[in-house]
Protein backbone atom coordinates (compact mmCIF):
# COMPACT_ATOMS: atom_id res chain seq x y z
CA UNK A 1 0.00 0.00 0.00
CA UNK A 2 1.31 3.33 -0.49
CA UNK A 3 0.99 6.42 1.46
CA UNK A 4 -1.70 7.80 -0.15
CA UNK A 5 -3.37 4.70 -0.90
CA UNK A 6 -6.36 3.34 1.69
CA UNK A 7 -7.56 -0.39 1.45
CA UNK A 8 -10.19 -1.22 3.26
CA UNK A 9 -11.47 -4.83 3.38
CA UNK A 10 -15.66 -5.08 4.71
CA UNK A 11 -16.84 -8.35 5.72
CA UNK A 12 -20.91 -8.23 6.20
CA UNK A 13 -21.24 -5.62 3.66
CA UNK A 14 -24.14 -6.49 2.02
CA UNK A 15 -25.90 -5.50 5.47
CA UNK A 16 -27.14 -2.37 6.42
CA UNK A 17 -24.44 -1.24 8.57
CA UNK A 18 -21.82 -2.63 5.87
CA UNK A 19 -23.75 -0.11 3.25
CA UNK A 20 -23.66 2.55 5.69
CA UNK A 21 -20.12 2.41 6.46
CA UNK A 22 -19.05 2.19 3.10
CA UNK A 23 -20.52 5.30 2.16
CA UNK A 24 -19.09 7.15 5.47
CA UNK A 25 -15.99 5.56 4.20
CA UNK A 26 -15.72 7.78 1.16
CA UNK A 27 -16.20 10.79 3.27
CA UNK A 28 -13.25 10.30 5.96
CA UNK A 29 -10.64 12.37 5.05
CA UNK A 30 -8.43 10.94 7.38
CA UNK A 31 -8.54 7.78 4.57
CA UNK A 32 -7.73 8.98 1.44
CA UNK A 33 -8.14 7.84 -2.07
CA UNK A 34 -9.93 5.24 -1.10
CA UNK A 35 -10.28 1.48 -2.30
CA UNK A 36 -12.51 -0.96 -1.03
CA UNK A 37 -12.84 -4.72 -0.97
CA UNK A 38 -16.37 -5.67 -0.10
CA UNK A 39 -17.19 -9.01 0.71
CA UNK A 40 -20.44 -11.54 1.73
CA UNK A 41 -22.38 -15.05 1.49
CA UNK A 42 -24.90 -12.09 -0.69
CA UNK A 43 -24.81 -9.90 -3.61
CA UNK A 44 -22.86 -6.74 -2.89
CA UNK A 45 -23.59 -3.37 -4.52
CA UNK A 46 -20.69 -0.96 -4.27
CA UNK A 47 -21.59 2.71 -3.38
CA UNK A 48 -21.72 4.65 -6.83
CA UNK A 49 -18.50 6.28 -8.29
CA UNK A 50 -16.65 3.97 -5.45
CA UNK A 51 -13.04 2.23 -6.38
CA UNK A 52 -14.42 -1.31 -5.24
CA UNK A 53 -13.57 -5.03 -5.61
CA UNK A 54 -16.45 -7.32 -5.13
CA UNK A 55 -16.25 -10.46 -3.58
CA UNK A 56 -18.68 -13.09 -2.78
CA UNK A 57 -17.60 -15.42 -0.40
CA UNK A 58 -18.84 -17.97 2.49
CA UNK A 59 -16.08 -16.82 5.60
CA UNK A 60 -16.38 -20.04 7.09
CA UNK A 61 -14.46 -21.43 4.37
CA UNK A 62 -10.56 -21.23 4.77
CA UNK A 63 -10.28 -20.85 0.61
CA UNK A 64 -12.69 -18.26 0.50
CA UNK A 65 -11.21 -15.96 3.12
CA UNK A 66 -7.98 -16.02 1.70
CA UNK A 67 -9.25 -14.33 -1.84
CA UNK A 68 -10.43 -11.51 -0.19
CA UNK A 69 -6.69 -10.84 0.14
CA UNK A 70 -5.80 -11.41 -3.69
CA UNK A 71 -8.05 -8.09 -5.31
CA UNK A 72 -6.27 -6.10 -7.51
CA UNK A 73 -6.26 -3.89 -4.54
CA UNK A 74 -4.29 -6.28 -2.55
CA UNK A 75 -3.83 -6.32 1.23
CA UNK A 76 -6.19 -4.37 2.83
CA UNK A 77 -4.20 -1.84 6.20
CA UNK A 78 -7.92 -2.34 7.36
CA UNK A 79 -10.31 -4.73 8.25
CA UNK A 80 -13.69 -4.08 9.74
CA UNK A 81 -15.45 -7.44 10.45
CA UNK A 82 -19.35 -6.83 10.65
CA UNK A 83 -20.27 -10.60 9.02
CA UNK A 84 -22.35 -12.66 11.65
CA UNK A 85 -26.14 -14.17 12.81
CA UNK A 86 -27.53 -12.08 14.86
CA UNK A 87 -28.59 -13.02 18.41
CA UNK A 88 -32.21 -15.07 18.12
CA UNK A 89 -30.56 -16.57 14.85
CA UNK A 90 -27.68 -17.74 17.03
CA UNK A 91 -30.07 -18.98 19.97
CA UNK A 92 -32.08 -20.78 17.26
CA UNK A 93 -29.33 -22.10 15.41
CA UNK A 94 -26.27 -22.68 17.81
CA UNK A 95 -24.24 -24.77 15.12
CA UNK A 96 -24.51 -22.10 12.42
CA UNK A 97 -24.23 -19.38 15.25
CA UNK A 98 -20.64 -20.86 16.06
CA UNK A 99 -19.50 -21.15 12.48
CA UNK A 100 -20.19 -17.84 11.74
CA UNK A 101 -19.66 -15.68 14.59
CA UNK A 102 -16.68 -17.70 15.86
CA UNK A 103 -15.20 -19.55 13.18
CA UNK A 104 -15.36 -17.13 10.06
CA UNK A 105 -13.41 -14.47 12.20
CA UNK A 106 -10.73 -16.65 13.33
CA UNK A 107 -10.02 -17.83 9.97
CA UNK A 108 -10.41 -13.66 9.20
CA UNK A 109 -8.01 -12.73 11.75
CA UNK A 110 -5.48 -15.32 11.12
CA UNK A 111 -5.31 -14.89 7.37
CA UNK A 112 -4.90 -10.77 8.57
CA UNK A 113 -1.76 -11.89 10.73
CA UNK A 114 -0.25 -13.54 7.56
CA UNK A 115 -0.99 -11.28 4.69
CA UNK A 116 0.19 -8.24 6.98
CA UNK A 117 3.19 -10.31 8.29
CA UNK A 118 4.12 -11.19 4.19
CA UNK A 119 4.13 -7.30 3.22
CA UNK A 120 5.86 -5.89 6.94
CA UNK A 121 2.81 -4.25 8.30
CA UNK A 122 -0.07 -4.81 11.19
CA UNK A 123 -3.73 -4.79 9.96
CA UNK A 124 -5.76 -3.20 11.71
CA UNK A 125 -9.03 -5.37 12.51
CA UNK A 126 -12.07 -3.74 13.85
CA UNK A 127 -14.16 -6.18 14.99
CA UNK A 128 -17.56 -5.31 16.10
CA UNK A 129 -19.44 -7.03 19.35
CA UNK A 130 -22.22 -6.72 21.43
CA UNK A 131 -23.55 -6.07 25.21
CA UNK A 132 -24.62 -9.58 24.46
CA UNK A 133 -21.55 -10.33 25.96
CA UNK A 134 -22.63 -9.36 29.56
CA UNK A 135 -25.30 -11.27 31.58
CA UNK A 136 -25.46 -12.84 35.06
CA UNK A 137 -25.58 -10.12 38.33
CA UNK A 138 -24.46 -7.46 37.23
CA UNK A 139 -23.30 -3.56 38.51
CA UNK A 140 -25.95 -0.89 38.19
CA UNK A 141 -23.49 0.66 35.97
CA UNK A 142 -21.27 -1.38 33.64
CA UNK A 143 -17.53 -0.14 33.57
CA UNK A 144 -14.32 -1.46 31.49
CA UNK A 145 -13.44 -3.34 34.82
CA UNK A 146 -16.96 -5.19 34.54
CA UNK A 147 -16.76 -9.20 33.91
CA UNK A 148 -18.74 -10.44 30.57
CA UNK A 149 -20.78 -13.60 31.48
CA UNK A 150 -22.66 -14.16 28.13
CA UNK A 151 -26.28 -15.83 28.94
CA UNK A 152 -27.04 -16.44 25.51
CA UNK A 153 -25.23 -18.14 22.31
CA UNK A 154 -24.87 -14.76 20.48
CA UNK A 155 -23.00 -13.09 23.24
CA UNK A 156 -20.98 -16.37 23.78
CA UNK A 157 -19.45 -16.32 20.85
CA UNK A 158 -18.65 -12.66 20.44
CA UNK A 159 -16.69 -13.04 23.38
CA UNK A 160 -15.07 -16.30 22.13
CA UNK A 161 -13.77 -13.71 19.25
CA UNK A 162 -12.93 -10.92 21.49
CA UNK A 163 -10.66 -13.10 23.23
CA UNK A 164 -8.83 -13.86 20.10
CA UNK A 165 -8.32 -10.64 18.51
CA UNK A 166 -7.17 -9.43 22.32
CA UNK A 167 -4.58 -12.33 21.74
CA UNK A 168 -3.67 -11.71 18.54
CA UNK A 169 -3.00 -8.22 19.05
CA UNK A 170 -1.55 -8.52 22.52
CA UNK A 171 1.21 -11.26 20.01
CA UNK A 172 1.91 -8.24 18.15
CA UNK A 173 -0.01 -10.06 14.93
CA UNK A 174 -2.62 -7.29 13.93
CA UNK A 175 -4.05 -4.00 15.37
CA UNK A 176 -7.36 -5.29 16.55
CA UNK A 177 -9.87 -3.06 18.03
CA UNK A 178 -13.10 -4.39 19.96
CA UNK A 179 -16.17 -2.22 19.51
CA UNK A 180 -19.42 -4.13 21.92
CA UNK A 181 -22.03 -1.93 20.16
CA UNK A 182 -25.26 -0.66 22.41
CA UNK A 183 -28.67 -1.70 20.45
CA UNK A 184 -29.07 0.42 17.53
CA UNK A 185 -32.25 2.43 17.06
CA UNK A 186 -33.99 3.19 14.76
CA UNK A 187 -32.63 0.70 11.90
CA UNK A 188 -34.11 0.99 8.40
CA UNK A 189 -35.61 -1.32 6.10
CA UNK A 190 -36.72 -5.26 6.93
CA UNK A 191 -36.43 -6.32 10.98
CA UNK A 192 -33.28 -8.60 11.51
CA UNK A 193 -32.94 -11.61 13.26
CA UNK A 194 -31.61 -9.75 16.13
CA UNK A 195 -33.43 -10.58 19.85
CA UNK A 196 -33.44 -6.77 20.13
CA UNK A 197 -34.72 -6.09 16.50
CA UNK A 198 -38.49 -5.21 18.46
CA UNK A 199 -36.87 -1.93 19.45
CA UNK A 200 -36.61 -0.43 16.34
CA UNK A 201 -39.74 -2.21 15.17
CA UNK A 202 -41.68 -0.21 17.18
CA UNK A 203 -40.56 3.13 16.16
CA UNK A 204 -40.01 1.92 12.35
CA UNK A 205 -43.44 0.45 11.36
CA UNK A 206 -46.00 3.01 13.30
CA UNK A 207 -44.20 5.49 11.34
CA UNK A 208 -44.90 4.11 7.79
CA UNK A 209 -48.28 3.76 9.55
CA UNK A 210 -47.46 -0.29 9.62
CA UNK A 211 -48.18 -1.99 12.65
CA UNK A 212 -45.76 -3.85 15.02
CA UNK A 213 -45.74 -6.06 17.59
CA UNK A 214 -44.24 -5.25 20.90
CA UNK A 215 -42.76 -8.82 22.19
CA UNK A 216 -42.27 -7.16 25.97
CA UNK A 217 -45.34 -7.25 27.75
CA UNK A 218 -49.17 -7.55 27.11
CA UNK A 219 -50.61 -3.37 27.39
CA UNK A 220 -49.42 -0.23 27.89
CA UNK A 221 -49.93 -0.81 31.35
CA UNK A 222 -47.54 -3.91 32.41
CA UNK A 223 -44.74 -3.51 34.14
CA UNK A 224 -42.72 -5.51 31.65
CA UNK A 225 -42.44 -2.12 29.45
CA UNK A 226 -40.15 -0.57 32.15
CA UNK A 227 -37.25 -3.06 30.73
CA UNK A 228 -34.64 -0.80 30.28
CA UNK A 229 -31.87 -0.84 27.35
CA UNK A 230 -28.65 0.70 26.07
CA UNK A 231 -28.95 2.66 22.96
CA UNK A 232 -27.40 4.11 20.12
CA UNK A 233 -28.82 6.10 16.90
CA UNK A 234 -27.65 4.61 13.51
CA UNK A 235 -25.46 8.16 12.65
CA UNK A 236 -23.74 8.14 15.87
CA UNK A 237 -22.79 4.70 15.53
CA UNK A 238 -21.69 5.09 11.84
CA UNK A 239 -19.47 8.28 13.31
CA UNK A 240 -17.96 5.55 16.13
CA UNK A 241 -17.02 2.86 13.60
CA UNK A 242 -14.93 5.84 11.85
CA UNK A 243 -13.31 6.98 15.11
CA UNK A 244 -11.94 3.29 15.56
CA UNK A 245 -9.96 3.17 12.72
CA UNK A 246 -8.09 6.68 13.89
CA UNK A 247 -7.50 5.86 17.49
CA UNK A 248 -3.66 6.02 18.24
CA UNK A 249 -2.91 2.11 19.43
CA UNK A 250 -1.44 3.79 22.52
CA UNK A 251 -4.38 5.24 23.97
CA UNK A 252 -6.14 2.19 24.53
CA UNK A 253 -5.53 0.08 27.51
CA UNK A 254 -2.42 -1.90 27.83
CA UNK A 255 -4.43 -5.01 28.80
CA UNK A 256 -7.55 -5.05 26.78
CA UNK A 257 -8.59 -3.34 22.95
CA UNK A 258 -12.03 -3.54 24.14
CA UNK A 259 -14.11 -0.18 23.92
CA UNK A 260 -18.03 -0.02 24.89
CA UNK A 261 -19.66 2.05 22.33
CA UNK A 262 -21.45 5.27 24.09
CA UNK A 263 -24.60 4.92 24.24
CA UNK A 264 -27.96 6.17 26.54
CA UNK A 265 -30.36 4.27 28.09
CA UNK A 266 -34.23 3.90 27.65
CA UNK A 267 -37.39 2.05 28.98
CA UNK A 268 -39.30 -0.18 26.20
CA UNK A 269 -42.28 2.41 27.76
CA UNK A 270 -39.95 5.66 27.49
CA UNK A 271 -39.40 4.46 23.49
CA UNK A 272 -43.13 4.27 23.09
CA UNK A 273 -43.62 7.76 24.72
CA UNK A 274 -40.88 9.27 22.85
CA UNK A 275 -42.34 7.66 20.06
CA UNK A 276 -46.38 9.73 20.91
CA UNK A 277 -44.39 12.57 21.40
CA UNK A 278 -42.94 13.09 17.62
CA UNK A 279 -45.81 11.70 16.05
CA UNK A 280 -48.96 11.64 18.11
CA UNK A 281 -51.13 9.79 20.61
CA UNK A 282 -52.86 8.14 17.97
CA UNK A 283 -49.67 5.88 16.09
CA UNK A 284 -49.84 3.93 19.37
CA UNK A 285 -52.84 2.36 18.02
CA UNK A 286 -50.35 0.23 15.38
CA UNK A 287 -48.58 -1.68 18.37
CA UNK A 288 -49.87 -4.76 19.54
CA UNK A 289 -48.43 -6.75 22.20
CA UNK A 290 -47.57 -10.49 22.06
CA UNK A 291 -45.14 -11.21 25.33
CA UNK A 292 -42.54 -13.62 24.14
CA UNK A 293 -40.39 -14.94 26.99
CA UNK A 294 -37.70 -15.81 24.95
CA UNK A 295 -37.28 -12.51 23.83
CA UNK A 296 -37.55 -10.80 26.71
CA UNK A 297 -35.27 -13.12 29.26
CA UNK A 298 -32.44 -11.99 26.63
CA UNK A 299 -32.92 -8.85 26.50
CA UNK A 300 -33.28 -8.57 30.19
CA UNK A 301 -30.11 -10.08 30.80
CA UNK A 302 -28.50 -7.25 28.81
CA UNK A 303 -27.32 -4.28 31.03
CA UNK A 304 -28.64 -1.19 30.65
CA UNK A 305 -26.41 1.66 31.92
CA UNK A 306 -22.72 1.51 30.92
CA UNK A 307 -19.85 4.52 31.88
CA UNK A 308 -18.86 6.51 28.94
CA UNK A 309 -16.16 8.30 30.32
CA UNK A 310 -13.44 6.07 28.88
CA UNK A 311 -14.94 5.66 25.30
CA UNK A 312 -15.22 9.51 25.33
CA UNK A 313 -11.68 10.01 26.28
CA UNK A 314 -10.99 7.87 23.19
CA UNK A 315 -12.94 10.31 21.18
CA UNK A 316 -15.86 8.60 20.64
CA UNK A 317 -19.53 10.15 20.21
CA UNK A 318 -22.20 9.90 22.68
CA UNK A 319 -25.57 10.68 21.50
CA UNK A 320 -27.61 13.37 23.35
CA UNK A 321 -31.20 14.06 24.05
CA UNK A 322 -32.50 10.47 24.87
CA UNK A 323 -35.21 8.83 22.05
CA UNK A 324 -37.07 12.11 21.22
CA UNK A 325 -34.21 13.51 18.94
CA UNK A 326 -33.52 9.84 17.41
CA UNK A 327 -37.51 9.36 16.29
CA UNK A 328 -37.52 13.05 14.67
CA UNK A 329 -34.68 12.13 12.96
CA UNK A 330 -35.95 8.86 11.71
CA UNK A 331 -39.31 10.23 11.04
CA UNK A 332 -37.40 13.08 8.99
CA UNK A 333 -35.76 9.94 7.19
CA UNK A 334 -39.06 8.37 6.40
CA UNK A 335 -40.86 11.03 5.07
CA UNK A 336 -37.87 11.87 3.25
CA UNK A 337 -38.46 8.40 1.53
CA UNK A 338 -34.40 7.67 2.59
CA UNK A 339 -35.60 5.05 5.28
Amino acid sequence: MSSDKSVVLVTGAAGWLGSVLTHELLLDPQTPNLHLILADITEVTAPAGAKAAIVQADLTDKEAVAQLFKTEFGVPDTIYALQGIMSRGSEDNFDLGLRVNVDSVRLLIDAARHEGAAVGRLIKFIFTSSLAVYGGPLPDVVTPLTIATPEGAYGMAKLMSELLVNEYTRRGFIDGRILRLPTIVVRPGVPSNATSAFMSGIVREPLKGIEAVCPVGTSFDSPELDLAAWLASPETTIKNFIVAKHVPAEKFYPHTRVVCLPGFTATVREELEALAAVAGPDVLKLIRFEDNPTNRRIVSSWPARFDNTYPLSLGFLADEGGMVPVIEQFKKDVEAGKA
